[in-house]
């Protein structure tokens, strides 16, 4: 076998692994760039006049503020059908009883008396359905993922523009209680906070029973403008329990009785939000992408009318992303920078006593803000990265431009207005909706099709004839002892244990403005076990040569010669013996190629079967808590230990080949030489 076919098949099935790593981290950690743009009251979403309602009156940002005061709950895991009523069923189909039909009766109390002041929505969650991706998502309006390429992987703080930035910079007190997971994701945000650790799944009341003991008289305080209480309890007993649990009925029933507590306190200027921030299976987990992870509940109250209509007979679907506009544009701040949420429409409609006409122009001014928010939050992303398709943007450009040109056009002409107003509300609709489809299609890919290339290259043949065989466990405790190296030497597969000291070794001064050389530095002292044992990898080739004995061997004899070492004398034969070692390599040359591609294909696939099997446990375990602290670090950690050792090992085996040519050179030299 020649050189040059060894290398490239070890190449060949090295690049069938990278494949299924890319196709992996595209389909599963979801990677954009994160942008650290803000928007802000002196610099509109773009050309053209503000809203007639913002203009003129103190305090106003981009529209006018409708509430003064929210208070934010978020119910950790409140699926959408915890919150609907317990339905009566049609006589001769059997009775289902659930546990936790029902168990939210103040929802569907207000809905039925005052229809005009709340509404019950299904929030439809983007997977990963995983609390910190929520949060994030909750209150930047976009598309959250596991690698932001803006962000600080040391820090698990929320960079980009978002509602909890906007409101500190207006000036609004915030007060939070529950979850300590937001204290890292906003921190020194708070005015005031209460935060309780949530790590104890099997804990279902010690979060939800601190928040209680703060939430009222907090309210009574007055001491606040925003009021977040982050509640945990109906997601411990749904891990613990599963929601079929009695435990379930009991932890629902406490929520339903908080909420009526709040909306008794509330005042006219204060707006109440009850929020899952993603749903649960049947066995109680979360994660994935199923139907009853993805369907939260999303319920809106405020004592002064909302609606100019009664709510629909069925709750509407709306994207869970699309409550950081309206929040935003509610309570006269701007939309953050990179939302691609689409406003609530209605909750912009005049009183129910007002005229339809009054109520479809307020809803567009809302959308047309919101439209121009995305589209220049579209045209910074795409001159920053090609992530997004060319044509697709065009297309909605060009959908944007017609739609802001027929709006500017009905405030022109509003004698006329009657007959375009629906149509530019149903533009600039499309817009929005295509904005966040063209985004979910680049971004959010859930794929898990990485698993047929591994299989393919792990079906690659690695058996060959010849003398020269390395045993599988040797190759694997080979491979286990570069993992152990690289923990022994005080490295973890975690972001914060990183050593970024390494960058400055040998530069006590610093790089200038270079970083390719700290991220060499960083990355060398990172996978330096994963390097040195690849290129040493075609040792364990020579390695049982290097050892044999140094006592008495038998001397190979050459053909013919049997018959005469038989009659020497046993003493003298023993004389005759020495060590050949490394030098039996010569004894069959054509099948040392052949051996080092053994060798390299059992090593990668020693390889392939450690990053195969961290890819399953972040697939099997992505319902889990910690996938996203844990598991996906580690994918990330071995993947790129996987490229460092599968470049080492091709080093490490063209060196061989070269020390091996020359050797081979010189012998046949010293044969001809003889």
């Amino acid at each position: 076998m020649q050189k040059v076919s060894v290398l490239l098949i070890l190449a060949w099935v090295g690049f069938l692994f990278y494949a299924g790593i890319a196709l992996f981290t595209s389909g599963f950690l979801l990677i954009r760039l994160e942008l650290s743009n803000h928007s802000s009251c002196q610099e509109p979403p773009g050309p053209g006049s503000l809203p007639l309602g913002s203009q003129g009156k103190p305090g106003a940002c981009w529209m006018a503020s409708r509430f003064s005061r929210v208070v934010f709950v978020l119910i950790d895991a409140l699926r959408f059908d915890f919150a609907q009523p317990q339905r009566s069923y049609v006589s001769g189909e059997p009775p289902v009883s659930l546990p936790f039909l029902g168990k939210l009766g103040s929802l569907q109390r207000i809905l039925e008396i005052q229809p005009h002041h709340a509404r019950l929505y299904r929030s439809q969650v983007d997977p990963p359905t995983i609390t910190v991706q929520r949060l994030k998502a909750l209150t930047t309006g976009s598309l959250p993922t596991f690698i932001d390429a803006g962000s600080n992987f040391a820090s698990y703080a929320i960079v980009e523009d978002n509602l909890i930035k906007q409101l500190t910079r207006a000036g609004q007190r915030i007060v939070f209680m529950g979850d300590g997971i937001w204290r890292d994701l906003f921190p020194g945000a708070f005015s005031k906070a209460f935060f309780f650790s949530s790590s104890n799944i099997k804990d279902l009341h010690t979060v939800d029973n601190g928040i209680l003991e703060h939430l009222y008289p907090t309210m009574d305080s007055g001491e606040w403008d925003v009021l977040i209480a982050h509640f945990m309890g109906v997601d411990h007993c749904g891990h613990s329990h599963g929601p079929y649990h009695p435990e379930m009925a009991k932890k629902l029933s406490q929520m339903d009785q908080m909420i009526q507590g709040l909306m008794d306190r509330l005042e006219n200027d204060t707006l109440l939000v009850v929020a899952g921030d993603h749903g649960m299976t049947v066995t109680g987990d979360h994660g994935g992408e199923s139907e009853l992870e993805v369907s939260a509940a999303l319920f809106l109250y405020s004592p002064t009318a909302l609606f100019p209509s009664t709510p629909p007979e069925e709750p509407e679907v709306i994207p869970q992303i699309s409550l950081v506009p309206t929040l935003a544009l509610l309570l006269g701040l701007p939309i953050p920078f990179g939302n691609i949420g689409e406003v609530i429409a209605e909750l912009f409609s005049e009183s129910k006593d007002s005229q339809p006409h009054s109520s479809a122009l307020a809803q567009a001014e809302a959308l047309h803000l919101n439209a121009q928010q995305v589209s220049r939050f579209l045209h910074t992303y795409s001159a920053a990265t090609q992530d997004l398709q060319v044509k697709e943007l065009h297309q909605l450009q060009n959908l944007f431009t017609k739609a802001s040109a027929d709006y500017q056009w009905l405030l022109q002409n509003p004698q006329e207005a009657e007959a375009t107003l629906q149509t530019v509300i149903t533009e600039l609709q499309q817009f929005l909706r295509g904005a966040r489809a063209t985004c979910i299609e680049s971004w959010a890919r859930f794929s898990l099709s990485f698993l047929l290339l591994h299989l393919l290259a792990a079906g690659i043949p690695i058996t060959t004839p010849g003398p020269f065989t390395v045993p599988w466990q040797a190759v694997s405790a080979w491979a286990l002892l570069a993992t152990q190296t690289f923990y022994s030497t005080g490295h973890q597969p975690v972001f914060p244990a990183i050593h970024w000291h390494a960058a400055f070794v040998g530069f006590p001064e610093g790089h200038g403005s270079s970083i390719w050389l700290p991220a060499l530095l960083v990355g060398a002292n990172t996978f330096a076990s994963h390097l040195l044992f690849a290129v040493g990898c075609p040792l364990l080739l020579l390695w049982p040569f290097l050892c044999e004995s140094q006592g008495p061997r038998k001397r190979r004899q050459p053909p013919g010669s049997e018959a005469e070492s038989r009659t020497k004398p046993e003493e003298e034969e023993e004389e005759e013996e020495e060590p050949l070692m490394e030098m039996r390599l010569r004894d069959a040359p054509h099948h040392f190629n052949a051996a080092l591609l053994q060798l390299g294909l059992k090593y990668l696939f020693v390889l392939g079967v450690q990053i195969l099997a961290c890819t399953l446990a972040a697939s099997v375990l992505r319902r889990h808590l910690v996938v996203w602290k844990v598991f996906a670090p580690k994918f990330i950690f071995e993947a790129i230990g996987f490229i460092v050792s599968s470049v080492g090992l091709l080093l490490g085996i063209a060196l061989v080949m070269r020390v091996d040519g020359a050797v081979s050179s010189w012998f046949r030299n010293l044969v001809l030489a003889q």
